[in-house]
């Protein structure tokens, strides 16, 4: 029995399942870093310049490229490998993400020495694209099996390491190009040797989740705790195959649902330290304080909003993100026109508490729906709306915002932006109101089940 098969990761007589948390989060805190990746596009725009753009180097939109390719492979390679990853079970699809993950961290690094735009898209957007779709429904898969009681707060803690992933990559990617350009007496941005640093930090811990996860044996319940007999209201206890469940009215609800959740979250933290500093003219360094503090936000609502689904449910739970964080993008541009970064941290904090929410809680509305068999697979193909996100959301913001700072003040450049969000997050709450119960005729026969 090969150590990297299912097999040999199912769990002895007395394993604790709140063991498995920790080899979750080991591995999203470290493909989180794409949340952070925002630090890199001031710096990658000066690359050649050192202090400021020069001739040839590359412009901010053109470095954002690299973030959307990255995010939509994300779900793109979750779809695709979401049955295989269900067959090879956890460590190794953990360890293939980290060899994508920070192999792609490597040619990134490699990139940028040699200025190569399509080594950048290579390197951090395809190959470490691949990585986050592998590092990202392995374990969201393996918890779930795990706490059948409690799924939204399960996909909670596994997704929360995701989310922040920021918290720990912005600020240190930033002291450690901060670092490596003063060593380098100002002769490189020091993006390339922090990108080396990171891959071989994010290995060992990565590495490190693979070793210690587990998988519950074949009909393994927590103690005391008796399975559901009958279904209720959007939650069922049948099961619907995933070549079955895409093909439902439901899973194309929740695509819709997602992809607007995201889009509208997505572009704040894709540009979150360039539009703080062009909206206050805060300091890179702020501005980097800034991006963890969102990504906090983004972690801690991943586990609140997700863990209150399960008293709310989940249906109830989305309605809270459209309605509440549509009226906080309404808000913004007052906010702006008033000048106080502490409503916008605010406003904008809130906002990425229901964006992580929305991911954490969408895991458990797939299994109330579609049952707990192949909903691993299930939720893989249903992140390809986290793929189409991944280019609307932040180019729209790049692209709008570059458009913007050229007829009017770069302060005021990102306020119709939010206006657009206000009307995504409004036609997601539609989406959302139509989910109804998946028809009966869609369900697995308990004996094809087994």
């Amino acid at each position: 029995m090969s150590f990297l098969s299912r097999e040999a990761t199912v769990a002895k007589p007395g394993f604790s399942r709140w063991l498995v948390p920790p080899a979750a989060i080991a591995v999203h805190m470290c493909i989180g870093q794409v949340y952070g990746f925002s630090v890199f596009k001031k710096p990658l725009a000066m690359a050649l310049g050192i202090t400021a753009p020069a001739a040839g180097d590359w412009s901010e939109a053109d470095v954002g490229v690299a973030y959307s390719i990255a995010l939509a492979l994300l779900g793109l390679s979750a779809a695709f490998f979401g049955k295989w990853v269900e067959r090879s079970g956890p460590r190794k699809t953990m360890l293939a993400s980290m060899l994508c993950f920070c192999s792609g961290l490597v040619l990134t690094a490699l990139a940028v020495r040699w200025h190569q735009l399509w080594l950048l898209y290579a390197g951090y957007g395809l190959i470490g694209g691949i990585g986050l779709g592998l590092g990202y429904i392995a374990p969201v898969s393996t918890l779930m099996k795990w706490f059948p009681d409690r799924p939204g707060m399960a996909t909670g803690m596994a997704i929360m390491g995701f989310g922040g992933g920021a918290l720990i990559g912005g600020p240190l990617a930033e002291d450690l190009m901060q670092h490596f350009s003063a060593v380098s007496s100002g002769t490189s941005v020091g993006a390339a040797e922090a990108l080396l640093v990171m891959a071989g930090l994010y290995a060992v811990s990565m590495i490190f989740g693979a070793l210690i996860v587990r998988v519950p044996p074949e009909g393994w319940c927590p103690p005391g705790w008796v399975p559901r007999e009958h279904a209720s209201k959007l939650v069922t206890t049948a099961s619907v195959s995933v070549d079955v469940a895409w093909k439902t009215p439901q899973f194309w609800m929740l695509w819709i649902v997602l992809c607007l959740n995201v889009s509208a979250g997505i572009g704040i933290l894709g540009q979150a330290s360039p539009m703080i500093q062009d909206m206050f003219k805060v300091t890179p360094k702020a501005a980097a304080g800034y991006v963890g503090l969102i990504s906090l936000c983004n972690l801690g609502g991943r586990f609140f909003w997700s863990s209150m689904s399960d008293l709310i449910g989940r249906k109830g739970i989305y309605c809270i993100y459209f309605i509440l964080g549509a009226g906080l993008y309404a808000s913004v541009p007052w906010i702006q026109g008033r000048g106080s970064v502490t409503l916008f941290v605010v406003a904008t904090g809130l906002i990425l508490t229901m964006y992580g929410g929305g991911f954490a809680t969408i895991p458990a509305y797939l299994r109330d729906l579609f049952g707990s068999y192949q909903v691993g697979a299930i939720h893989g193909r249903l992140i390809t709306a986290w793929s189409v996100a991944a280019i609307l959301g932040p180019q729209l913001m790049d692209r709008l915002s570059v458009a913007n700072k050229k007829i009017m003040p770069p302060e005021q450049a990102y306020n119709s932006i939010f206006h657009l969000m206000v009307g995504l997050l409004l036609v997601g709450l539609v989406s959302n109101l139509l989910v109804r119960p998946v028809d009966p005729k869609h369900h697995l026969a308990p004996a094809a089940q087994a």
